[in-house]
């Protein structure tokens, strides 16, 4: 806005005659003496504006966004409205203290500036009135790089380390509060004041620790706020220093990790276990405040009797059953199923099951109970006798082999095993794969049943008459020639089946006259022999077979032939052997 724009809006504003004015002025003026009063009363005004100085002025008019400022110059100055706290509250006439930055400005109006006025009286007054370590308290107006300004009349400086004694998230969020400092630092050359937050919350906890350690005692019960929580415990602020709860002093129950009781800023009242006054150590508990469970352990849990708890963990070897708070047992996995095969706990119970248990043992000391889910059941076992006396034939599934025999599932959780010397009654049975495959569903008859031992003995050749007792001896006899099959060699000779599963020995020192050292080298598994039978022992249930007195015999009878007719014709070449028998 021009000069020339300011005087027009100025004489409309106040309804002025503007020729009336000029007249009056050039009367005046006419005379050389008013002439020179009136420059002499100019140059005396000037000296005592001096730039950067403050100066007192009158508000005598509101223009658009402009103050306009009489201070007794020349000319009047123009402040915007925008350096005043409340613009609704400028007022024609009031005197108000305006720095000069300059003389004229490009439109002939001194420059004036109230706010920088305001900041350097703001500033007197604050040097005057705080020095370094006073307190001060100040409205936070904006967040800024490293910190806070706080006004106090003039802005200061709060740095974000020193707002509180944890560093806080957004410090924005204290932007428009009231906060109480103590300053660290004046600067009176950069006008600059810096204060902390932190240092009087640190003092302030000071001097309530050096109370706190004056009255806290142990078994004392104090009220106090969850200020940090670790894996290992919480910290709680007791109103001048922190005290340890652990976890394991947390809950007479089991918890894994101290977030699934507490959280931060929340309110607790702990029992003091522990004060180390020399190192400003406070231990503290919470389930202190409540008698411990295990006191009367025997009383609320006789052994044998029957509770119901919650599956509350599982391991390898078993599963950990909550029966109120802080009385957990253990169900060892061998006291889960009588007849069940388990290879872990989770095949038998799931965390959160309930689940009825008999308490086994007690020990108070080291807080342990033992419990069993199969003592809820009736063993079978007590009843197996009953259930398969000897004789009894039952069908079950070959479920597992073994060198000595094979075990057979007679119902789910109950074994019988078949043992391999009662596999066959003539057949000598090397593995028990010889006569049954895993998996297969077979006959078997009882033959024994130990409850104590939980075992059942069972029979396959059972099922059949024993053939030893009349069927071999009645069928052969020594000196009859069989015939056989090689079912296996052995380094003393071989085994042939003569039938039905009979078997009998081919001793290595009967397959030749001539010393045979190896059976693989003169029989072969699968070959069909003609063999004498030397030897029956019914009570040893043995058969002895001979393969070189079948030679011999041959031999005899060629010789008979010989004698009895002389003139038979002998061939030249003799034909080729039909038989390993002939071979030796």
């Amino acid at each position: 806005m021009g000069l020339e724009t300011l005087k027009r809006d100025y004489l409309k504003e106040y309804n002025v005659n503007v020729t009336d004015i000029e007249n009056d002025v050039e009367s005046i003026m006419a005379s050389e003496d008013a002439k020179d009063n009136v420059q002499s009363a100019y140059y005396d005004s000037v000296l005592h504006f001096e730039v950067n100085s403050i100066l007192k002025g009158r508000i005598i008019s509101s223009i658009g966004d402009n103050v306009i400022i009489d201070c007794g110059y020349k000319s009047e100055g123009m402040v915007p409205k925008y350096e005043f706290d409340d613009p609704s509250e400028i007022r024609i006439g009031e005197e108000i203290e305006v720095l000069l930055e300059a003389v004229e400005d490009d439109s002939g109006l001194i420059k004036l500036s109230k706010r920088k006025a305001d900041r350097i009286r703001g500033w007197e007054t604050v040097i005057a009135k705080y020095k370094e370590g006073d307190i001060i308290t100040g409205r936070i107006i904006r967040k800024i790089k490293g910190g806070l300004l706080v006004d106090i009349g003039v802005p200061i400086f709060l740095p974000a380390s020193q707002i509180d004694v944890k560093p806080p998230g957004d410090i924005a969020q204290y932007v428009g509060q009231e906060l109480t400092c103590r300053i660290l630092k004046i600067d009176e050359e950069r006008q600059n004041i810096v204060v902390s937050r932190r240092k009087l919350i640190e003092e302030e906890r000071e001097k309530k620790k050096k109370l706190l350690l004056m009255e806290i005692e142990a078994g004392q019960t104090r009220k106090g706020v969850v200020k940090n929580i670790a894996d290992f415990g919480a910290f709680i602020d007791l109103g001048g220093m922190d005290g340890l709860l652990h976890i394991t002093d947390m809950s007479w129950g089991r918890i894994s990790h101290p977030s699934e009781m507490l959280a931060i800023d929340d309110e607790v009242e702990v029992k003091i276990l522990d004060v180390d006054k020399e190192k400003e150590k406070v231990a503290l508990g919470l389930k202190q405040k409540t008698d411990n469970p295990w006191f009367n352990i025997e009383e609320k849990y006789p052994v044998g009797s029957r509770v119901k708890g919650q599956v509350v963990n599982i391991m390898s070897y078993g599963a950990f059953v909550k029966l109120e708070t802080g009385i957990e047992g253990l169900v060892h996995i061998s006291e889960m199923s009588w007849t069940r095969r388990i290879n872990h706990p989770s095949e038998i119970v799931a965390i959160g099951d309930m689940v009825e248990v008999v308490v086994l043992k007690i020990d108070r000391e080291k807080e342990e109970i033992s419990l069993s889910i199969k003592q809820t059941e009736v063993n079978p076992w007590t009843i197996i006798e009953e259930k398969y006396p000897a004789g009894t034939k039952i069908k079950g599934r070959v479920r597992n082999l073994t060198n000595y025999g094979a075990f057979i599932e007679i119902e789910e959780g109950v074994d019988g095993l078949l043992h391999i010397s009662d596999m066959s009654w003539a057949k000598k049975v090397a593995h028990p794969s010889e006569i049954v495959k895993k998996g297969d569903k077979i006959e078997a008859v009882v033959l024994s049943v130990d409850r104590e031992k939980k075992r059942v003995a069972l029979g396959l050749k059972q099922l059949q008459d024993d053939p030893w007792e009349k069927e071999i001896p009645e069928k052969y006899k020594v000196g009859d020639i069989v015939k056989g099959h090689v079912t296996k060699l052995a380094n003393f000779g071989a085994f042939l089946e003569l039938g039905q599963g009979i078997e009998g020995l081919l001793h290595v020192s009967e397959f030749s006259d001539k010393k045979v050292s190896n059976p693989a080298d003169a029989v072969n598994v699968g070959d069909e022999l003609e063999v004498k039978v030397i030897r029956i022992e019914p009570e040893a249930r043995k058969i002895g077979l001979s393969l070189r007195k079948i030679a011999a015999n041959l031999e005899e009878k060629n010789n008979s032939s010989d004698d009895s007719s002389s003139e038979k014709i002998v061939p030249e070449e003799k034909a080729e052997p039909s038989s390993v028998a002939e071979s030796i």
